[in-house]
């Protein structure tokens, strides 16, 4: 598997979207058409998107954004492994690539899924529950409590 940083969507996007479509997940739709309105690219400090591949094959996506409630927070956002992906290591593999780019910013990171599989992801990963406006976990701050 390799992790690859995102500057234009890949090719096979149109396979995940609609694998992400069928499942009822609209996310990976919303990144497809923000790109393409070019209202979010992942480009601004701190912010990555990248995708892993098996082999020549797209399994995942995932990125980091600026907050949208709090500037001064980090996102995780458009997290999505296809399923016969999933359980094999990519999403953590995704996420061990992502952090490195957004901790030494010393910016909280937050995030927001609707699925226990996902909350049992996230906490998996350090992220704890938080009471917050569109956000349901965060990555605590070494000696600072989460606001």
């Amino acid at each position: 598997m390799r992790i690859e940083r995102l500057v234009t969507l890949p090719a096979q996007m149109d396979t995940l979207r609609a694998e992400a479509r069928s499942e009822g997940f609209r996310h990976i739709e919303d990144l497809w058409q923000q790109w393409q309105d070019q209202k979010v690219r992942f480009d601004r400090p701190g912010e990555i998107l990248v995708c892993a591949y098996a082999g020549d094959e797209l399994a995942a996506v995932g990125g980091i954004t600026e907050d949208f409630i709090d500037p001064a927070w980090l996102r995780m956002r458009r997290f999505y492994v296809r399923p016969q992906f999933r359980r094999q290591g990519v999403g953590k593999a995704i996420v061990d690539h992502l952090l490195p780019t957004a901790l030494p910013l010393g910016r909280p990171i937050a995030l927001y899924t609707d699925t226990p599989q996902g909350a049992a992801f996230w906490e998996a990963q350090g992220f704890v529950p938080i009471a917050r406006e569109k956000t349901t976990h965060a990555l605590p701050e070494r000696g600072r409590p989460l606001r």
